[in-house]
């Protein structure tokens, strides 16, 4: 079996849209609106990076980034997520591929930090951890993490593009 990590291309939008509903269908954590999110994302220009997993030539995964404002003006900052590997197969590898090589995208483009909203028993492997000078309101402690490439994180709010808040991603 062969895992691929690719970036997205066009054509690819159905198949990524129903990875996410399929991660997050059963899950504890999401909102049940992650694959429009993205699909906002996409529309507004917001993607950053969206990067996918297939395995066999199968579409098994998705990442998505996108830039993410502080408070205290820092720049550099992105947000990642929604993270979804197809739950038959979770657990063998695919979504830390997505992750890893994602992380060494965003380090090598110049960016000081990314930020995400998850399982810490899961994404503090990566190297992600709460900072408690840097906040999203909401979320739960802990849950809500960063992973600095530099070795200094800002102080602030996070605010997320507008598709994580708009009629159209909870629709």
């Amino acid at each position: 079996m062969i895992l691929t990590i690719r970036p997205e291309q066009p054509g690819d939008e159905a198949a990524i849209f129903e990875v996410i509903q399929q991660a997050f269908a059963s899950s504890n954590h999401g909102q049940g609106n992650e694959q429009q999110i993205v699909d906002t994302l996409r529309h507004d220009g917001a993607l950053s990076l969206s990067k996918v997993a297939e395995l066999d030539g199968e579409l098994i995964g998705h990442i998505a980034v996108c830039p993410v404002a502080i408070s205290n003006n820092a720049k550099g900052w992105y947000g990642i997520g929604p993270v979804s590997v197809l739950p038959k197969v979770q657990g063998h590898g695919g979504g830390s591929k997505l992750m890893e090589s994602t992380l060494h995208q965003l380090k090598e483009s110049g960016a000081k930090g990314c930020v995400l909203v998850g399982d810490p028993a899961y994404y503090t492997r990566f190297g992600f951890k709460h900072i408690s000078t840097l906040t999203y309101a909401g979320i739960p402690q802990g849950f809500f993490m960063a992973l600095s490439f530099d070795g200094h994180y800002p102080r602030g709010s996070v605010t997320y593009p507008p598709a994580f808040h708009s009629e159209l991603a909870t629709s």
